[in-house]
């Protein structure tokens, strides 16, 4: 019994060790929408023009 649970214990570090440094990651259709939908510019509002002013100060 202390042999097949070494046993399954070197083969999940070895599995985990191909899946985290030796395969090369593939990129799906998803991620390519994903990416080509991050490249399209954002609109952005600059909010610190909005920020009151602190406290004690006279604008």
């Amino acid at each position: 019994m202390p042999y097949l649970f070494g046993g399954l214990v070197v083969l999940n570090a070895a599995t985990l060790g191909y899946y985290l440094f030796l395969q090369q990651p593939t990129t799906t259709q998803t991620l390519k929408a994903a990416q080509e939908d991050i490249i399209q510019p954002l609109a952005f509002t600059n909010s610190a023009e909005y920020i009151p002013p602190i406290i004690g100060t006279r604008e």
